[in-house]
């Protein structure tokens, strides 16, 4: 009886998370910016709803002290969790970690409302210019440029389908007629 209550109280769980509030990106890395959500079944002091990610990447967790999110991907982060916590505090953790908000896009240049914008997955060029209330009338349409969050790579000359990432900066230059 105890097994099958398990798998019950397992399944309700699972199905009462809101799956499209996580980013299922196994490669994405969690960077300045995004805010992540720590779900640890069962445990409700150990659940963080929001937590913003700040310049530092470190942040306190109950019972393991300061941990470091820049750089690591979801499953890495909760994997960490669940080896500190495994044992001496919880015998066999059950923890999400997802990403509930990425960090911000920049949109500068030729455009009618320049500015930082939240990046949404599959978001393009064309896509991050309507949100940045489209092209002024001396855009130079096939002038965008996209510098990387990464300082080590030059900005790119890209086309208005070209996938954008997070904390990318895109740059419309103006047209000379």
């Amino acid at each position: 009886m105890t097994h099958i209550y398990r798998l019950l109280i397992t399944f309700i769980f699972i199905l009462t998370f809101p799956f499209s509030a996580f980013a299922s990106s196994n490669d994405y890395t969690i960077g300045a910016g995004d805010k992540i959500q720590i779900v640890v079944y069962g445990e409700e002091e150990l659940t963080i709803d929001e937590l913003y990610i700040d310049s530092s990447g470190e942040f306190d967790y109950p019972y393991l002290g300061q941990l470091i999110a820049i750089g690591k991907t979801t499953e890495q982060l909760k994997a960490e969790i669940i080896k500190g916590l495994k044992g001496d505090y919880l015998v066999s953790p059950k923890i999400r970690v997802g990403i509930v908000g990425f960090r911000s896009i920049f949109v500068n240049g030729e455009i009618k409302k320049p500015g930082g914008y939240e990046y949404q997955p599959g978001l393009t060029v064309d896509k991050a210019i309507a949100l940045a209330g489209g092209f002024t009338e001396r855009a130079a349409r096939k002038s965008i440029y996209i510098t990387r969050e990464d300082k080590n790579i030059p900005k790119n000359k890209v086309s208005l389908s070209h996938m954008i990432s997070p904390g990318d900066i895109i740059v419309i230059e103006q047209s000379f007629f």
